[in-house]
């Protein structure tokens, strides 16, 4: 779990890279220290494999 607002901020900015790269972007919501992120590809109607790949790159910045 993400502590500080600069974590946070440092954390979207690592992130931003690795989304920008693969060009799979989720929609994310970012209040003070707390980041939600969902993973959904909307004109596919659900997770896909764009989705669980992306989790896993989040999941290894934490």
């Amino acid at each position: 779990m993400i502590k500080l607002s600069n974590q946070a901020f440092g954390f979207m900015t690592r992130a931003a890279m690795h989304i920008e790269k693969i060009n799979h972007h989720p929609e994310w919501f970012n209040v003070y220290n707390k980041i939600t992120v969902d993973l959904t590809t909307h004109d596919a109607g659900g997770i896909t494999q764009n989705d669980i790949n992306l989790a896993k790159i989040l999941n290894s910045l934490e």
